[in-house]
């Protein structure tokens, strides 16, 4: 059992993880807006910048970065394992007493943090951007974004906030926590909603993104979504239950049909009609819900392998020797021995 006064209340330091995919072109005014942003706080803060296996000039950037300034940590992948376990990586390795979540592309302004550090001294543990526009973005993902959360919400347990992304300011409290949640198909909002604690909405408009293009194509939002139905609601497989019933009522009431048609009213019935309709019917019903039944199996399957959720290549910056955490069985949760923040 976990208790919220298991963790200290410090309120002293704070982490700013950055995931980053081919950010070469606005990288550099990231971390010039991020600094300025936290060196105006009375925190001390580091930046901890992960390198989710960029093709470009990200990590040699990077590596600019924390030669020059001494609050930039790197953590880079072996190769590429996705945004959101690139954010996990980030808060395994952030040290702070609050740790905020935020993208390289600057659609999510970094000066909203001073709002976010603001609630947090007022006691919240989490803080979450709320997007009340979406500057840039294709009628078509607003759109889906838009009936996406309220489609989430009307089948899960867990209440989502509407209208929000990774945006967020957690406690230490709620990393703590969100640390022994080791699932491989990470949902992220969705899990520190389900964490709990005293959490709050901050307003914003979301800006275009200055540089680049959108990481999450379709393919990606589809799977994302599927990752966060399937991850919080055992609807989906209720629907096949059902769908499997309903097709049995149908096939049925077919059959009733057609014994009533012939044998009551000499009605002429083509067997091989109802028979194919009978088929088609029955074989598209099963194929659904295999495939509803198939995305769960899938997800136990890939959590019984136990494989780590990310490798890490190198780790700079840190006070201890990470540089050489290379294998996968040394990489598995390794913020527990990292310590210290610059001020």
């Amino acid at each position: 059992m976990i208790k919220s006064s298991d963790f200290g209340a410090r309120q002293n330091s704070i982490s700013v993880v950055v995931p980053c995919f081919n950010e070469e072109d606005v990288i550099r005014e990231t971390h010039e807006r991020l600094t300025d942003t936290l060196s105006k706080t009375d925190l001390e803060y580091e930046i901890v910048y992960v390198n989710d296996g960029s093709r470009d000039r990200t990590l040699e950037i990077l590596r600019e970065l924390i030669a020059a300034d001494p609050h930039v940590r790197v953590v880079s992948f072996s190769r590429n394992f996705g945004h959101q376990v690139a954010v996990t990586a980030g808060v395994d390795f952030a040290s702070g007493d609050a740790v905020v979540l935020i993208d390289a592309d600057l659609q999510d302004p970094p000066e909203l943090i001073h709002d976010m550090v603001r609630l947090w001294h007022d006691g919240y543990q989490v803080v979450y951007g709320t997007r009340e526009s979406r500057n840039g973005e294709s009628a078509f993902k607003l759109l889906t974004a838009k009936y996406f959360y309220r489609i989430i919400n009307s089948i899960s347990d867990v209440d989502i906030p509407l209208d929000t992304g990774d945006f967020r300011l957690m406690d230490r409290c709620v990393v703590d926590v969100l640390k022994k949640m080791p699932e491989r198909d990470r949902f992220l909002r969705g899990m520190v909603s389900w964490i709990g604690f005293k959490q709050t909405s901050l307003p914003y408009d979301r800006s275009e993104r200055i540089a680049g293009g959108t990481k999450y194509p379709l393919h990606k939002m589809v799977r994302f979504a599927l990752d966060g139905i399937v991850s919080f609601s055992l609807v989906p497989l209720r629907l096949a239950t059902v769908s499997g019933f309903a097709a049995a009522t149908v096939t049925i009431v077919a059959i009733l049909y057609a014994l009533v048609a012939r044998l009551f009213f000499k009605a002429p019935v083509s067997g091989w009609m109802l028979l194919l309709i009978a088929i088609t019917f029955l074989g598209g019903m099963t194929l659904l819900c295999l495939g509803i039944i198939g995305e769960y199996v899938g997800r136990i399957y890939r959590e019984l392998k136990r494989r780590p959720l990310y490798v890490v290549d190198e780790a700079l910056g840190f006070e201890t020797d990470l540089q050489a955490r290379r294998m996968p069985s040394d990489i598995i949760r390794p913020a527990s021995t990292l310590s210290g923040l610059s001020s």
